[in-house]
């Protein structure tokens, strides 16, 4: 359900879909991205290394974050412009197999001058299946007020 300026408060918590990382989902993302970096790109390399095995690039993780954000509806309609990504940090590895969820807490919200949009302020936390935090930090948004907003037909 689509949510507007009105309807969000501080201490608001949306704990989105899952979405189990593939192999397809890893070769597309370097292929896009050009990140052919052999940790990412080479089973052999990443064999020898560290995690044993291929690690999924970084930015792919705050990137799924905001698909998710989306299968939530939350911000379906709302959204005007991400606003910028604030102390993201990468706490662990994403791996092919791994099921990542996004955790997504508001810490507040404030009406822009035109009155017509808000920022909220969002702190995003990616955790795999084990719930170990993965990847987390801030990501505000831009949203419309509910007066603003374009009638639905």
């Amino acid at each position: 359900m689509t949510h507007y300026f009105e309807d969000f408060e501080p201490g608001q918590v949306f704990i989105t879909p899952g979405k189990t990382v593939t192999e397809t989902d890893l070769v597309m993302f370097t292929a896009l991205t050009n990140d052919n970096n052999q940790v990412h790109t080479d089973a052999e390399f990443a064999a020898s290394t560290r995690y044993g095995q291929r690690v999924v690039p970084g930015l792919f993780g705050a990137s799924l974050s905001l698909g998710l954000i989306a299968r939530t509806g939350v911000f379906e309609g709302s959204a005007v412009a991400l606003l910028g990504i604030d102390g993201w940090r990468f706490s662990a590895p994403v791996f092919i197999g791994d099921t990542l969820t996004c955790r997504v807490e508001i810490l507040g919200t404030r009406l822009t001058s035109s009155g017509t949009t808000a920022v909220v302020e969002r702190q995003l936390t990616l955790q795999n299946q084990r719930a170990e935090t993965v990847q987390s930090g801030r990501m505000d948004i831009l949203v419309l007020t509910r007066a603003s907003a374009l009638p639905t037909p």
